[in-house]
């Protein structure tokens, strides 16, 4: 089962797309902050997927996406926000994000998106 860690500030975008994962078959943990995030990724578990929003609190998302590819070098990291982020773009950040989400999501995207970069990198 594929797992999925989710970190946004905003409440109703957790959940939403937290209940569409799972419902997909997605193993879903949910952070709101650098903090959380770093707790959840030192569990033994790990995730196949890392979605970081661009707007968290404490630590903008890059600076969090650039820790975790630091400290978690196989984290996947796709990058969510509601401002749109080109390739180019994100290419750019050198955070190491393999995907760009814009929000709000579009919860069957989300999922078909998921399945094909999780099925690229295998």
């Amino acid at each position: 089962m594929p797992s999925v860690l989710i970190v946004d500030s905003e409440s109703a975008q957790r959940r939403s797309l937290s209940l569409a994962l799972r419902l997909e078959g997605y193993r879903v943990a949910l952070a709101t902050s650098a903090d959380e995030v770093k707790h959840h990724l030192d569990d033994t578990q790990g995730y196949d997927v890392v979605m970081v929003d661009l707007m968290i609190p404490e630590l903008n998302g890059l600076d969090l996406a650039r820790e975790i590819r630091h400290g978690f070098p196989r984290a996947r990291i796709i990058l969510t926000s509601a401002y749109p982020l080109s390739q180019r773009q994100l290419e750019r950040t050198e955070c190491g994000a393999i995907g760009f989400v814009p929000k709000p999501y579009e919860l069957d995207e989300v999922s078909r998106y998921l399945r094909s970069k999780l099925t690229a990198a295998a």
